[in-house]
């Protein structure tokens, strides 16, 4: 007869709550991790795919704004 987990097999009690318990919160951890960085992936294309779709009309606008600060300026 073997008593208090001495023999190697399956725990039981506490400890092996606790161990189980760990092992889930490891395993929701890594699926949250996962997720997360999906996300990411996925508001970085939006970001992107909007940033280049309005490039063109945002570099327009930028360019009527910009002063001349040249020192000689002459109508060219």
């Amino acid at each position: 007869m073997v008593k208090g987990g001495q023999g190697g097999g399956k725990e039981s009690g506490k400890a092996g709550q606790r161990a189980a318990r760990k092992a889930r919160l490891a395993a929701a951890l890594r699926e949250n991790l996962k997720r997360r960085k999906q996300q990411a992936r996925e508001r970085e294309l939006v970001r992107q795919r909007a940033s280049n779709e309005a490039s063109p009309a945002r570099d327009a606008q930028v360019a009527e704004r910009v002063p001349d600060f040249r020192r000689n300026r002459s109508d060219e």
